[in-house]
Parts: structure tokens; sequence; C-alpha cells
């Protein structure tokens, strides 16, 4: 009855604002039920469809915006309900703060999970090798493969001295930094990025130990590294590299060329050789132990921490030779003369002629 007096002795007044008084909170109440019910459903909606396969990579370049991250997902079809996708991460505040790296993604994945994940940029991390590497153009590879950051890029700092500067490196020692091992990474890490990793694992590895003992032996730190990188080619077997290192510091310390094969090899880029021939010798390279003394200039190859540890911890004698045993079993006999060294030296050549093992593969 009020309401009807009010219509009745103020017409149109009071009614309709006491009317929209009642429906604009019930309203108001549905809208948010509505949008809560659609949060809930493209939260919970499956939208990720890797035909079949459990799990898959999603690598985001550096700088992708949300249009260029739309695009990686509907690749192969992996997005599905594209809208639902859209309306969440703007609901959470995700579409202008899209970050960069690899992130693992599993079939029937659901869209708040997803969100949240590139959202968080808890990235999945690679795993790198670094072991038996001969060449920087091998390391660029190895580590391009894996990382955001391709061969090319790399090849172009391995060779910027400038850059190898700012970590106390020069283009042709900079292998020192590697140590082998296996490393995690994230796939957007930079080259400087990758280059102050090294570092940290480098002063890590070397400790006070091994720096008094290379300092004991009057070696530096590259200087051990290359010795070591030429035993690491000169045998696989562990057990007999404290005794290579020890031949090669006898001639270093009097005066010998190291005549080491794999040198040479080195300095012909020629990995195929298997066996050194006397054309080979004549190669005009600092690398070419047989016509330089001393060192060369940097290692050959990224040598195991085995082959290290050999170096720094030489065994005593005084072999001056050694060449592999011609039983080849890959193990080497040892000689104090060059009378001796020769006669080892011809039955090894006589068991390649049997073989007719040349210089090629």
């Amino acid at each position: 009855m009020f309401l009807l007096d009010n219509y009745k002795n103020h017409p149109g007044r009071f009614f309709f604002g006491d009317l929209i008084g009642i429906i604009l909170p019930g309203l108001t109440l549905l809208i948010l039920a509505f949008a809560m019910a659609r949060f809930y459903h493209d939260a919970t909606l499956p939208v990720i469809d890797l035909n079949g396969k459990p799990e898959a990579y999603l690598c985001i370049p550096t700088g992708s915006d949300f249009n260029d991250l739309q695009q990686l997902l509907l690749e192969n079809g992996k997005l599905q309900r594209r809208d639902a996708f859209i309306r969440l991460a703007e609901r959470k505040n995700y579409t202008r703060n899209v970050k960069p790296g690899r992130y693992k993604i599993t079939n029937g994945m659901r869209n708040n999970d997803l969100v949240n994940l590139l959202r968080s940029g808890k990235q999945e991390p690679v795993r790198i090798t670094l072991t038996n590497i001969r060449s920087p153009q091998e390391l660029a590879g190895k580590i391009g493969k894996s990382l955001e950051t391709d061969s090319v890029q790399l090849i172009r700092i391995f060779r910027d001295p400038l850059f190898l500067q700012k970590f106390g490196l020069s283009t042709s020692d900079f292998f020192v930094f590697f140590i082998p091992n296996t490393y995690e990474f994230y796939w957007n890490t930079s080259g400087d990025a990758l280059f102050r990793r090294m570092e940290r694992e480098f002063k890590k590895f070397w400790n006070k130990e091994r720096q008094r003992q290379a300092d004991s032996l009057k070696m530096t730190i590259p200087e051990i590294v290359t010795l070591a990188s030429i035993i690491e080619k000169e045998t696989n077997k562990n057990s007999e590299k404290s005794r290579i290192a020890g031949v090669y510091y006898n001639r270093l310390r009097n005066h010998i060329p190291l005549q080491a094969d794999p040198t040479v090899i080195f300095a012909w880029q020629d990995y195929t050789i298997r066996r050194v021939l006397h054309s080979h010798l004549e190669i005009s390279s600092p690398y070419n132990t047989y016509l330089v003394t001393g060192l060369p200039p940097g290692p050959i190859c990224i040598p195991s921490i085995a082959s290290v540890d050999a170096t720094l911890y030489p065994e005593r004698h005084d072999f001056l030779y050694f060449c592999a045993r011609d039983d080849l079993s890959g193990y080497h006999a040892f000689a104090r003369n060059l009378k001796e060294h020769n006669a080892n030296a011809r039955k090894y050549q006589k068991a390649l002629n049997t073989l007719n093992i040349k210089h090629g593969s």
C-alpha cells in the first residue's frame, strides 16, 4: 500500500526508484555470479592438445609479446579455446608481462595452470654436457643447439678479444674457462651470462689446492690446461695419463720439442687423420710441436678433469719418449732414449702397416 500510495500521490517518482533499489542488487549479484562461473570455466578448461604426446617444450624468444606467444601456442594446434586463454591471461595481467624462456607444457593442461606457469617465468632448464670438444666451432654448435643464443652468435663472442678480455682470456686460451661437466642453463641465457656462469665454475674448480700444485710446477693455469688437452688426445687410459704427463715435463725441462701428434692434427684441423706422416710435420703453425719448442698457444680441446689432475700430479721418472703399443690396445710403450723409442715405434708402425692404416680414417 505504501508503494501504491506513493504512486498515487507522486506518480513515477518513488515507485521506479524503489523498484530499481530492489532490482539492482540482485542484478549485480547475478552478473557477479556469471563472472565467477565464467572465470571458473575458463580456468579449469583443458587448453593444450599435444596430439597424444605427454609433454612438450614451449620456447618463448626474448622480446616476444602476447601476440607472438599466441602464435607459438597455436603452432601444430597446441592451443585449444584461444578465447578462454586470452580472457584468463587478461584477468591475470599476463598479456603485458610475457617472460621469455623454455617451459614444459603437458597434454590436457588446464588454462589456469598454463597461465600461472607462463606468468611465473618458471623455466625448465636445459642440460648441456661439455666434454671431448676440440674446436670453438664444435663448442658453439654444442651450446647453440640447446640455447636461444645460436652458434653464429657464440662464434662471434669466441673471436671477440675485447669481450674475452673482460674474463682475462684470449682467443687462443678461452677453452681454459670451460670445465668439463654437465651443466643446467636457462634456454634464454645470453653469451655474457654463459661466461659469467663458467667463470663461477672455473673459480670453484681451481681451488687453493689445485692452484698451489700448479705453482709448485711453475706452471700457470692456462699452461696446465694446455698440456692436459694434449694428454687428453694422446690417451683415453686414465691409468697412464700421469706417466705421459711426466714425459712431457721431462721434455719441457730439457728444452726438447714435445713432438705431440695431437697438436699437429689440431694444426691441420683435420680430425680424420689417424696416422701422422712426415708430410704432416711440415705445416707451419705454432701448434706444430715438432717444429716449435714448448707449449702451443692454448688448449687443443677441453680436457677431462682426469687429464687436468694427471697434469697437476705427474709421475716422476726419466722417460723421454712414448708411442702406442704394437698390440693396438690403446696403451703406450715408454722409452728413456731414442734407440729404445725407435724400436718401439717400428713395432707399432709394422702393426699399422699390417692393418693398412694410413693417414685417413
